[in-house]
């Protein structure tokens, strides 16, 4: 029995559901924003969270949890360098979602998620 265990699947099987969002995730950190589905922006909004945190802490053991989150190493590299002591006040909330409207071809909602300054 699943018992409240609960996971956005986007319509894929895992293998494709976690590549999808790793390159989300190092798009976002090497570009500041991504234009995506509202669902996926969900999904990716929590994990980058958490990646955050982690380059907060910017111990060996932190990069290298973040190197197996993240696909591209230079992703890693902005994300320690830059995006963790740029945020090593903050308590939390490093992400901000906006609503773009719906997708012409298929009336998807859009989101567009972006690192906050």
């Amino acid at each position: 029995m699943r018992k409240r265990v609960y996971v956005r699947r986007l319509n894929r099987d895992k293998g494709k559901r976690e590549a999808l969002c790793r390159n989300l995730l190092s798009t976002l950190v090497l570009h500041g924003e991504v234009h995506t589905t509202s669902a996926r922006a969900k999904e990716v909004r929590s994990r980058m969270e958490r990646l955050i945190t982690l380059a907060k802490r910017g111990d060996l053991h932190a990069r290298r949890i973040a190197l197996s989150r993240l696909p591209h190493q230079e992703a890693v590299h902005h994300l320690f360098d830059e995006l963790g002591p740029r945020y090593a006040d903050r308590p939390g909330g490093y992400t901000r979602t906006l609503r773009l409207g719906t997708r012409r071809g298929d009336g998807a909602a859009l989101m567009m998620i972006q690192l906050v300054e």
